[in-house]
């Protein structure tokens, strides 16, 4: 095929090729445009589709085929023309005598740079796909391809169009080239042996074999689309046939390759569209999305009155001993659910949680006593840090009913997290500051490596999850981050603390409020001694 080349953008050549399928549908996703959009977006490619049949079939067959009007393909092809600069066309499963002709003429009047024509004929399952005299009127298609990739029944088909009876494969193909003035693509993945090479063949009759291994799959439905719109992109980015082949076949190796764990149909499945660009990607982190989803609340936790107080050393000295009061109550059960996640655990992943149990025991004695002096050591535990331990408990509880201590690592890994990342915001307390100690214990490195080793371990128990485990980890995560901001909120609703000004709140927080089921502005101040539950009540659930 003869043309001019691609249109510019404001004098330069667009980076992502957009390409243009005009082909029958597959409501299983394996064949058809929808294969055809997802091997364009694999080669980074824009991909648009229009329908020219409507296909019911799935991974064991073709059921029935409903050809649309061609005057509405007419103007699915209009509508795409009069708007859209494409690059390169590949065109599928066509159906019709009149639907090809419909093609065609559409195809002359527009000429797109590059045309890729998968002749489907005959699908892998053995089911043909186009009445006779449709695949006569295919001849004038071929007139304007740039590559013709039939499979191998569909080889013989075009060598019968073109006169020859060949019956090797190469024969075939340099037979139809020279016939029609197309290149033709002989795949070999109805051959035998450990290979399957793939043949370009071109008019004049030069051949260029692209070996590749022969993958030991059955799934292999819809590889000829995926092949064919794979081509068409790369070729739009590339402008040279032999990198688009070889680069697409590179691709459907890996495609096929991954097409068993897919467990898509009872027949032959489709090929893994992803699996090249998944390999390519960092595998993403469960803990990361969970962080990346509480940002809101962080942002909220960092801009806190207290914390603000507490970084440039103006916090109240009482309200700073009433909240670590409520801390000791908090790392006295802490300390037990995380001898639980440890007892749950094995390897180094159960000393790991034992000895953080062991710290936070220690953290509470010294730090806080040393700090507390008897001035708030019976204060009995507060509304909010109580509604942080009873989500702990249920997360406890839910240890107890499974077996499983994922929720309950992921629902104690924000006390890791937050306070560590809050600590790396406060940055280093200058000499002589009120509050040097605590800013100091959770800007620690050794914290800092602490929290990455938890987070870790919770993002080992993610991966094995399955994705409704994965869920309530999520959610346990989630709350858990909401009670840190209420905890730091909690000193506010002290006897003579200034009111939390942070935008958007009312300052009534505390570890209840959002996200705990205590109603906001019912916490108030510290209860009298003997009032609400105790640590050791708490303590209880754990």
């Amino acid at each position: 095929m003869t043309a001019g080349m691609g249109p510019t953008v404001g004098g330069r050549v667009p980076q992502v090729p957009r390409v243009l399928s005009i082909a029958g549908t597959d409501p299983t996703g394996g064949a058809g445009i929808q294969a055809d959009l997802k091997a364009i977006a694999a080669q980074d490619g824009y991909g648009m589709a229009v329908v020219t049949a409507l296909v019911a079939q799935n991974t064991r067959g073709v059921r029935s085929v409903h050809v649309p009007d061609v005057a509405f393909l007419r103007e699915q092809l209009d509508a795409v023309w009069d708007d859209v600069t494409v690059d390169a066309v590949k065109t599928g499963m066509l159906g019709t005598a009149e639907v090809v002709r419909v093609v065609v003429e559409s195809l002359r009047a527009h000429r797109p740079r590059w045309l890729v024509v998968d002749p489907v004929m005959v699908a892998t399952s053995g089911d043909r796909l186009l009445d006779p005299d449709a695949e006569a009127a295919m001849t004038d298609l071929f007139a304007l391809a740039d590559l013709v990739t039939p499979n191998r029944d569909e080889l013989r088909v075009l060598a019968d169009l073109a006169g020859s009876d060949a019956t090797d494969p190469l024969d075939a193909a340099r037979a139809v080239a020279r016939r029609f003035d197309v290149r033709v693509l002989a795949k070999g993945g109805h051959d035998a042996g450990p290979t399957s090479d793939d043949a370009l063949v071109t008019p004049d009759g030069s051949v260029r074999v692209f070996p590749g291994p022969r993958v030991a799959t059955t799934n292999t439905h819809g590889t000829g689309c995926s092949l064919s719109s794979a081509i068409a992109t790369l070729v739009a980015r590339h402008g040279d046939w032999e990198l688009a082949v070889g680069a697409a076949k590179q691709w459907l190796t890996a495609a096929l390759r991954g097409a068993d764990a897919l467990e898509v149909g009872q027949g032959h499945g489709p090929v893994d569209h992803n699996a090249a660009v998944r390999a390519a990607l960092p595998v993403p982190r469960t803990t990361d999305l969970w962080w990346t989803d509480a940002a809101a609340v962080l942002d909220e936790t960092l801009a806190c009155s207290f914390l603000r107080g507490l970084a440039d050393g103006t916090l109240d000295a009482e309200v700073f001993a009433g909240y670590l009061a409520q801390d000791v109550h908090y790392l006295r059960a802490y300390e037990q659910h995380l001898r639980t996640v440890a007892a749950g655990s094995t390897g180094d992943a159960a000393t790991f949680w034992t000895t953080a149990s062991e710290g936070c025991a220690a953290e509470a004695r010294d730090l806080h006593h040393r700090r507390l002096a008897g001035s708030h050591a019976d204060d009995p535990l507060h509304p909010a840090c109580a509604a942080y331990l009873a989500h702990l408990g249920a997360a406890a509880d839910d240890a107890a009913t499974t077996g499983d201590v994922a929720v309950l690592a992921a629902a104690v890994l924000p006390c890791f997290r937050v306070y560590a990342w809050v600590g790396e915001r406060l940055g280093t307390a200058p000499v002589g500051h009120p509050f040097a100690d605590w800013i100091t214990a959770y800007g620690d490195p050794d914290f800092a490596a602490s929290s990455a080793r938890a987070t870790d371990l919770v993002e080992e128990l993610a991966g094995r999850a399955d994705p409704e485990l994965r869920g309530r980890m999520a959610r346990a995560f989630r709350e858990s981050v909401a009670q840190e901001l209420a905890f730091f909120r909690m000193p506010e609703q002290f006897a003579g603390a200034a009111p939390d000004r942070t935008e958007g709140q009312d300052g009534a927080g505390g570890r209840g409020g959002a996200g705990t089921g205590l109603p906001a502005g019912t916490l108030g101040t510290i209860a009298p001694t003997g009032a609400g539950p105790t640590a050791d009540a708490v303590s209880d659930r754990v």
